[in-house]
């Protein structure tokens, strides 16, 4: 069950991972693999936020998180970028965007809540 969690905490953190590079990259013309201050203090949070996580052996998302971690200025640049790089996931990571939705069907078929707009 630990190796489990583990690896869906690893997972987790690199698809968060791909989409803040691909945020970068486009939003803020950085390099291939390199992070404005900006974009490296929100993964970094991120990363935080999913290690501490108490419920990662239930939850398939923190959008789907019954009691929502991140503060409320990180959570709407999480968002954004979520926002942005989701749809693109599907050209750059293919296997990982359709693994996420695969995720997504089954949290919703699992009746997680979804959090509501802020």
């Amino acid at each position: 069950m630990i190796k489990n969690i583990e690896k869906k905490r690893l997972l987790e953190q690199k698809v968060i991972g791909q989409m803040v590079k691909i945020y970068c990259r486009k939003k803020h013309k950085m390099k291939k693999g390199v992070l404005c201050a900006d974009c490296k203090e929100v993964l970094e949070y991120a990363n935080t936020r999913t290690q501490r996580c108490p419920h990662m052996a239930t939850k398939t998302f923190c959008s789907n998180c019954k009691t929502p971690c991140y503060k409320p200025e990180m959570r709407l640049k999480i968002k954004d970028i979520m926002r942005f790089s989701g749809p693109r996931m599907i050209i750059y990571h293919p296997i990982i965007a359709i693994k996420h939705l695969i995720q997504t069907k089954k949290g919703k078929s699992n009746g997680q809540r979804k959090i509501e707009k802020q």
